[in-house]
């Protein structure tokens, strides 16, 4: 008998091994406890309920289209986004957060996505500067300076 492998399987099989490295990649961080938790009890619990959700997932496959139905044909798109995001991530301290985001935000708008200009610089800028409020003056949460200071 040939067991096909259908697309929830390949996406539960994947959360669930990205889960795993994320889990050993972090065991370092203290879990502390409810009562004081530490660095790593959100990571953490986050990271088993994605595992857990994707073992629902893999269990559930049988109602997924089959593996080898997918269409490939947008895996360039979804190659220069994961691209991007991996340059951003790259950056991310050295530039700090202002303008990686606006960079970010700009280069997924308006070079891979194909917007009109004015539109993806007010975006880019408009999203920054309402996150950069919300996390670095509301919440007071440290974000990275970079090499511009702000």
């Amino acid at each position: 008998m040939r067991v096909q492998i259908r697309t929830d399987h390949a996406a539960g099989g994947a959360i669930v091994a990205a889960g795993a490295l994320v889990l050993a990649l972090s065991a370092d961080l203290p879990f502390g406890t409810l009562a004081s938790p530490g660095a790593g009890m959100l990571p953490t619990a986050v990271t088993v309920l994605m595992m857990a959700f994707a073992v629902i997932l893999v269990l559930r496959a049988a109602q997924s289209p089959p593996l080898a139905d997918i269409d490939w044909s947008d895996v360039r798109h979804a190659a220069r986004v994961v691209g991007v995001m991996g340059l951003a991530v790259a950056f991310y301290i050295s530039l700090g957060f202002v303008p990686t985001m606006v960079l970010l935000l700009f280069v997924l708008t308006y070079a891979i996505e194909r917007r009109p200009l004015l539109p993806a610089v007010l975006f880019s800028v408009g999203v920054t500067l309402i996150a950069y409020l919300l996390f670095n003056i509301l919440l007071k949460a440290p974000l990275p300076r970079g090499v511009f200071w702000y």
